[in-house]
């Protein structure tokens, strides 16, 4: 990652350099243990503790997004690319995969407060992944 692709303000480190290389050119967004594993690939170790903090420092500059998918308890994190974007999730192996559109993007909530202004929101999306519908053998109208 380039000097002029750093975020501003925030001290540059081989494992913070290392861990937002990772976010940069990730797809779809990681857990911890997924960065951690992609970085002990590579020149610079570093501990899963020291990938949380990095991503904690990252989350609170807005450098990066954290989420949680199909209520779970594992935290994601992606690169703030200051887009808009939605998911759709494996309720069988947790496969992430990217939506292309947003659903929302002609629906207009009506509400009874006009003091109120809609910033964003979150859309979960889940099912089965092609594999995972193909091993369970699972049609529509099993469902």
């Amino acid at each position: 990652m380039t000097d002029s692709l750093w975020p501003s303000g925030m001290k540059r480190t081989k494992q913070r350099a290392a861990v937002l290389d990772i976010l940069e050119h990730a797809d779809i967004p990681l857990s911890a243990m997924e960065i951690h594993a992609r970085v002990g690939h590579g020149d610079t170790p570093v501990w899963l503790s020291t990938v949380y903090r990095i991503l904690e420092l990252f989350t609170e500059k807005g450098v990066v997004i954290k989420t949680t998918v199909l209520d779970g308890d594992m935290a994601y994190y992606e690169r703030n690319r200051h887009a808009h974007h939605h998911y759709a999730v494996c309720v069988d192996c947790h496969k992430i995969v990217a939506v292309n559109n947003c659903p929302m993007a002609e629906f207009e909530p009506k509400l009874s407060d006009d003091a109120f202004r809609v910033m964003g929101h979150r859309v979960e999306m889940y099912g089965y992944c092609r594999d995972c519908d193909k091993r369970n053998n699972i049609t529509d109208k099993d469902v």
